[in-house]
Order: C-alpha cells, then sequence, then structure tokens
C-alpha cells in the first residue's frame, strides 16, 4: 500500500510547485504596478505579499551579479592579454544561413583566423548556464558512421576487406573528396576511441603466458627493427649528400606500423594466437610504447635541444614506464579482483553498471597514461590485460567488444579522411613506386630480425609482410617533425602521401599472404606445414610426433623441450 501513496502523492506536489512558480512570475511582472500605487498614496503603509517575499529571497540567494563579479576568470580575454598569454589576431565570425524549416539558427559559430584556420565555440560564456549543442559535429559524426557502413557493405559484397571500405569512405567524405566533414578536429578526436578500445580488447584476450613465449622477439627485436631502420636511413641519406638527421627521422617514421589496421586484420583471421599472430602483436606493442621515447628523440635530430637534454627526457620517461606498469601489476592482483566481483555483485539484473565500470576502468587507465607521458594505446592494452588475469577477462571482452567494432570503424574512417584522393592520383605514380618500395624494405628487415632470433622462414615472412605498412602514428610523427622544420616541404608531402597509399594498399597486402606463403611452398623456401600459420589456430607451436615407447619417451621429451616446439605423443602397439 505504500507505492500507491506515492503515486498519488506525486502529482499534488507537482501541481503545488508549478502554483509558486507562477506566483512568484505574477509578482515579478506587477512589480511595478505595485510600486506605482504606492508612490500615489505615501501616507498608506506597504504591505508585502507573499510572491513579494519570495521575489526578495530568490534576489538574495541567486544574485548572480555579485557572485559572477567577485570570480576571476583566468582564461578571459582581458586577463589573458594583460598576462601576455594570448596574441591579439584579426579574426572574423561566421555565420551559416538559417533554414526556413527552422525557427531560429542553432549552429555554433565559427571563427576564421587570418590564416584561414577555423576555430569551434567551446566554452560559451552566459548569465546562466544554459544546455548548447554542437550540430554540427553530430552531422559530422552521422555522415562518417553512415559512410563507413556503406563503404563496409560494399567491399563486403564484393569479397574484398571492410577495412578497405572504411578507409575509402573516409576518404569521400573528408576534405579530400566531397568536403562533407567539417570539424575534422573534433571528428578524429572521438574517433580515437577507436584505437583504445580495441587494444583494451587486445589485453583482454591476450594471454601474459602466451606473451612470454614471444616476450625476446618482441621487445629485443622491436627495439632491434627501429634501430635498424634508424641506422640504414641514416647512412642513405649520407651517402646521397643529404641531411643525416632528415635520413634518422625517416627510419624512425618507417619504423610505426598500423596498430588498428593489423590488429582488425588478424581477428577477422583468427590469427592473433598463431605464433606469428602473437610475435606481431607484441611488436606492435612495443612500437606503441616507443612512441613517447621517439617524441622525445625528435628535438635532438633538430638541434633545438642537447644530447644531454634529450637522454635525460628519454631516461625520465623509462623510469615513469616501469614505475607506472609495476603499480598496475600491483593493483592486478589486489584491488581489481574486488572490484570486479562487486560490480557482478551489483549488475545481477542486467550487465548495464558492469559494461559502464569496464569501459571507465580502460578510459581510467588509459588517461592516467597520457599524463605521466606515455601514450592512451598503452595505458588501454595495461588496462586490459589486468582484467584479463582474473576470471572475468572473456566475460569483460563480451561486454566491451561492440562498442570496440564500431569505435574501431570509426577511427578507420577517420584514418581515410586524411587521405587526398585527388592528391593520390596526381603522383600516384611516385607513390606507387615509394610505398613498393617500403613494403619491400620493411618486410626484409623486419624478417631478417624475427629470423634472427631463431624463427623459421615462414613465421619471419609473415611478421614482416604484416608490419610492411606505414602506421597512423606516422601522422602524428609527420606533423611534429613539420614544426620543428627537420624535413622539408617537398619530402613532408612524399612521406604523407605514402602512408596514406600504404594505408589504402594493406587490405590488398594481407589478401596476398596466403598466395606468398604458397609460392614460397612450391619454391622450397620453407616447409609445407604453414597451415595453422595462416588460417590461425590455438596450437600454433611447431610441433614434434614421437612414438609412445618408454623409453623413448623420456629422451625425447628432454631432447625437444625448448622454447617454441609443442610436444605431442602418440601411443603405439607393437
Amino acid at each position: 500500500m505504500h507505492q500507491p501513496k506515492q503515486k498519488i502523492l506525486s502529482p499534488f506536489i507537482l501541481c503545488f510547485f508549478c502554483c509558486f512558480l507562477t506566483a512568484v512570475d505574477q509578482a515579478n511582472v506587477g512589480n511595478a504596478a505595485l510600486l506605482e500605487s504606492n508612490s500615489s498614496s505615501p501616507d498608506k503603509p506597504k504591505e508585502d505579499s507573499f510572491a513579494d517575499m519570495m521575489n526578495r529571497a530568490l534576489e538574495k540567494e541567486f544574485n548572480d551579479t555579485n557572485e559572477q563579479s567577485d570570480e576571476i576568470d583566468h582564461g578571459s580575454f582581458n586577463n589573458s592579454v594583460a598576462e601576455q598569454q594570448a596574441v591579439l589576431e584579426t579574426v572574423a565570425r561566421v555565420r551559416t544561413k538559417k533554414n526556413d524549416t527552422k525557427e531560429e539558427d542553432e549552429d555554433m559559430p565559427r571563427l576564421i583566423d587570418q590564416e584561414d584556420n577555423e576555430f569551434t565555440l567551446s566554452n560559451s560564456k552566459s548569465k546562466f548556464p544554459i544546455l548548447q549543442l554542437d550540430i554540427r559535429l553530430i552531422s559530422d559524426l552521422v555522415v562518417v558512421i553512415v559512410s563507413a557502413t556503406c563503404g563496409g557493405i560494399a567491399f563486403a559484397c564484393a569479397g574484398q576487406p571492410v577495412i578497405t571500405g572504411y578507409l575509402l569512405a573516409g576518404s569521400v567524405v573528408g576534405p579530400g573528396g566531397f568536403s562533407i566533414v567539417s570539424e575534422m578536429v573534433q571528428v578524429e578526436t572521438v574517433a580515437q576511441f577507436g584505437v583504445i578500445f580495441l587494444l583494451f580488447a587486445l589485453g583482454l584476450e591476450f594471454s601474459t603466458a602466451k606473451l612470454r613465449v614471444v616476450q625476446a622477439v618482441a621487445v629485443l627485436g622491436g627495439l632491434l627493427q627501429i634501430f635498424l631502420f634508424m641506422c640504414l636511413c641514416g647512412i642513405t641519406a649520407s651517402l646521397c649528400s643529404g641531411e643525416t638527421s632528415e635520413g634518422i627521422f625517416v627510419g624512425v617514421f618507417l619504423s610505426m606500423s598500423s596498430t588498428a589496421v593489423v590488429l582488425k586484420f588478424l581477428m577477422e583471421r583468427k590469427s592473433i594466437m598463431t605464433l606469428h599472430g602473437r610475435i606481431t602483436v607484441g611488436t606492435l606493442i612495443l612500437q606503441d610504447c616507443a612512441v613517447g621515447l621517439l617524441f622525445a628523440l625528435l628535438p635532438i635530430l633538430d638541434g633545438t635541444s642537447g644530447a644531454f637534454d634529450g637522454i635525460i627526457s628519454i631516461a625520465k620517461l623509462l623510469v615513469v614506464l616501469v614505475t607506472f606498469l609495476t603499480i598496475l601489476a600491483v593493483l592486478a592482483r589486489t584491488c581489481i579482483p574486488r572490484f570486479l566481483k562487486l560490480m557482478i555483485s551489483l549488475s545481477s539484473q542486467t550487465n548495464e553498471l558492469y559494461q559502464l565500470a569496464s569501459v571507465a576502468f580502460c578510459l581510467l587507465v588509459a588517461w592516467c597514461s597520457d599524463k605521466l607521458g606515455l601514450s592512451f594505446e598503452l595505458g588501454s592494452f595495461a588496462a586490459g590485460v589486468m582484467i584479463s588475469t582474473t576470471d572475468l577477462g572473456q566475460h569483460t571482452l563480451e561486454q566491451v567488444e561492440p562498442i570496440r567494432n564500431f569505435f574501431a570503424a570509426l577511427f578507420l574512417a577517420s584514418i581515410g579522411m586524411l587521405i587526398h584522393v585527388q592528391f593520390l592520383w596526381n603522383h600516384i605514380d611516385i607513390l606507387l613506386a615509394a610505398v613498393i618500395l617500403v613494403i619491400i624494405f620493411k618486410t626484409a628487415v623486419v624478417a631478417a630480425v624475427v629470423k634472427g632470433f631463431g624463427y623459421g622462414s615462414k613465421t619471419s615472412l609473415l611478421v614482416g609482410m604484416s608490419l610492411s605498412q606505414i602506421g597512423e602514428f606516422a601522422f602524428l610523427l609527420l606533423s611534429r617533425a613539420s614544426n620543428l622544420h627537420l624535413i622539408e616541404g617537398k619530402l613532408y608531402m612524399l612521406l604523407l602521401g605514402t602512408t596514406a597509399l600504404s594505408l589504402v594498399t594493406t587490405p590488398l597486402l594481407f589478401k596476398l599472404i596466403p598466395a606468398v606463403v604458397h609460392l614460397g611452398v612450391l619454391l622450397r623456401w620453407f616447409p609445407p606445414d604453414v597451415s595453422n600459420e595462416v588460417t590461425g589456430c590455438d596450437t600454433c607451436l611447431p610441433r614434434c610426433i614421437l612414438p609412445y615407447f618408454p623409453y623413448r619417451r623420456h629422451n625425447g621429451e628432454v631432447k625437444m623441450r625448448r622454447p617454441g616446439i609443442d610436444l605431442c605423443l602418440l601411443s603405439a602397439s607393437i
């Protein structure tokens, strides 16, 4: 009987509140008339009504004029100019034409400075808090999502990788295409969640025990690859009478591979748990960890900071990285299991709270990693690994997977918006030659490094081809190098076009991997048992089959128990 009473009382409370607001409003309207009547009869004592008293009480409570005058906004125009934190420039305010079907223009005002940079309002100063929406951003997101969906459907129907559809769809609606998307920075910022959730999901389904098998080639081999690229490109530039610093930067630039594109391909082929898949993923994670170190290296190449300062900054980053990972390891063993069990107990009816808590945990760790000077990608992957050590890793992956797929498609489409189709078409000959050279060069270097760690030719070739493209982090390195005037304009355009065309052709290159493997079998470059390397399976280590004889079993186990060897015993009767 308690619940119906609440339902009956609620309308009465609402009606009373509405009557109260109406009385206050009527008191404000009739305030002038009341003052007139009082002035005409000064001898008559003034009697305040209940509405007048409430009006004065509200004015005293919400005296916004005094409150706003007392507050000091350090980011205001006058304070910024006085503190020499701002530069006075001439800007133009652009307003779009009003639609006949709308009562008022709801679009955000845009400002354009002298260099044609466009700015969108981010923090509106008003007397009262007002809800304001960036309709243009919503429209841009709708365009990108719909175009990515159409591109993915078209390429899926044609039997091609959907990644290519996402990239080309972004290039069509971006500035290089029909220029439908206007707020590029905002869309790319939202799409960055795609990489975060991709690596978070990767950490959830990646076992630390399986990662230890390839940690040597992933960590040491990944660092060796970056060092070899820097040395080879620097020596080549010096021999060609070029700037050695430019050559070293090109080596750093080429050492980056696309984490999002490669992971998407490996997930579609179910090849993450294969031997070459684990080596590839481990190398990609190492590259993401090294991004901060590479950014610290650029001022040294430019000469803006000394070598000693660069070494100090790199050493600080390494100390922060080790400390951060140590703290996360302790939390993964102590607090995280209890937190997840609490979320499961609170989410008995629905998984909504657990899903929200998982996403919030991922974003929190990624944010902390970025604030420490590392990267969002490292933090999101570490968050996934922390949860994977518990019994709820698979359950968390099932909850996050739809979010990952959505933002991954959005991110790939946003990368496509950086691709200018007209520019690629005008310089297709030189850019295509550069992409082919990059693929051959990167495949050879990566395969040689993996081969040097004792892995087979087929595994080395698969890892080399998987990492043969130039990644999306190269855009950030390229932009940073351009701001530091480390490279010239013509080299900037060449690297930009090569990266864009490399990302477009990467899915097609992945389609050729099985054919290249079969060709290697025919030419007897490596043995024919490569089905598990290409298609993917759980037992991806090389196997040694021994008959079940007591006197041979022990000796065989001793001889074949090596890293990378999976031992199988078959019983046999004589």
